[in-house]
């Protein structure tokens, strides 16, 4: 009988604009070196990973993060309590920040994270992206970030339309004129704040490539997609995997080059023949079951690094492989719903 761990995982929501966590749980059923016992961590009552009991096993509501880290702490004290974890994976950036502040008080509790420095996390920040790309070498197309609507009439003096609106955190729209920019910024701003990030659009084909780095330097995973179908919110409904030397080598100078640590994905586009670095998501993409697909169990490995595991890199993937995703219905009973949104537990 293989061991079996008890895994918090954070992100269950899977709408349009899906989160990581419904992806990354699917994936943990399909490791090979344990058994995993999944404990979703949500923040709305709404959220769709809460009522997939074939794969979730329990799921406790926690503070949003603008509630500060004590109240996080404490509500993870409590489900620890309960649950006897032993590791927890985030998969929201607005979250990431305070999860890397508790990882000792975390550890001390005997709950193992496997997350980006801080130093990491705010040095690829889209508002610092730029100095990132001239630090490492990578083509970044030019931004800047904005934190009034009157600075929106001084782009064109810098910018050519099109260009890219986006969030600090997520969501990224593409504006033609002036009108435009101001009404995605005012979109964007009203959910997830201040500063909005002008980028100037680059024309080409996108590529997500995902990956895991040791924080030694060394690559332990990396799978390159394509994207073939795109949603309005810019994200990959579809993507077939791919063997790009280029893409391959720039992920793997990024992890040697930041010593990076944990789980990430990288968005490029690549305009007559240049690669341009579009953002990198310090944490697993949504799309992230596809490693598994392709034969990186990427969630797997990453538990392994968290539980103190030396292990080996993965020394290849399929090409050619294409995931295509698809929304359904899920049946639930209103007690469940009632319960959660009172409890906090379902």
């Amino acid at each position: 009988m293989k061991r079996k761990i008890n895994i918090a995982v954070t992100g269950l929501n899977a709408i349009d604009n899906p989160g990581p966590g419904v992806a990354v749980i699917r994936a943990l059923h399909e490791a090979k070196s344990f058994d995993v016992k999944i404990i979703g961590l949500a923040y709305e009552s709404l959220e769709p990973g809460i009522y997939m009991h074939d794969i979730v096993d329990k799921t406790y509501q926690i503070p949003y993060p603008s509630a500060g880290t004590e109240s996080l702490i404490n509500r993870l004290e409590y489900i620890h309590s309960k649950e006897n974890l032993n590791v927890i994976i985030s998969n929201f950036d607005a979250e990431l920040y305070s999860f890397m502040v508790l990882q000792s008080k975390l550890k001390e509790m005997g709950i193992n994270t496997f997350l980006p420095t801080i130093k990491q996390f705010k040095e690829r920040e889209k508002i610092n992206l730029p100095e990132f790309g001239k630090k490492y070498g990578i083509n970044v197309p030019k931004s800047k970030a904005i934190y009034n609507v009157n600075e929106i009439y001084e782009l064109v003096h810098e910018f050519t339309y099109p260009v890219f609106v986006k969030g600090k955190f997520y969501e990224a729209s593409i504006a033609h004129n002036e009108e435009q920019v101001k009404t995605h910024f005012n979109n964007i701003s009203s959910k997830w704040g201040l500063p909005i990030i002008i980028q100037q659009f680059v024309q080409g084909t996108e590529f997500d490539v995902t990956g895991l780095g040791d924080g030694k330097g060394n690559t332990i995973a990396v799978v390159p997609m394509r994207k073939q179908y795109i949603t309005d919110k810019g994200k990959a409904w579809g993507g077939i995997s791919i063997d790009d030397e280029e893409i391959l080598e720039l992920t793997k100078n990024f992890i040697r080059s930041t010593k990076w640590r944990g789980a990430f994905e990288m968005d490029l586009m690549k305009s007559n023949n240049e690669l341009y670095l579009l953002e990198i998501n310090p944490r697993m993409p949504a799309w992230i079951y596809f490693s598994v697909g392709v034969g990186q169990n990427i969630p797997e490995a990453l538990v392994r690094l968290a539980m103190g595991e030396k292990i080996e890199a993965f020394k290849k993937y399929s090409v050619g492989k294409m995931f295509i995703r698809y929304a359904y219905e899920l049946i639930v009973d209103l007690k469940e719903f009632q319960q959660i949104s009172t409890t906090g537990e379902l």
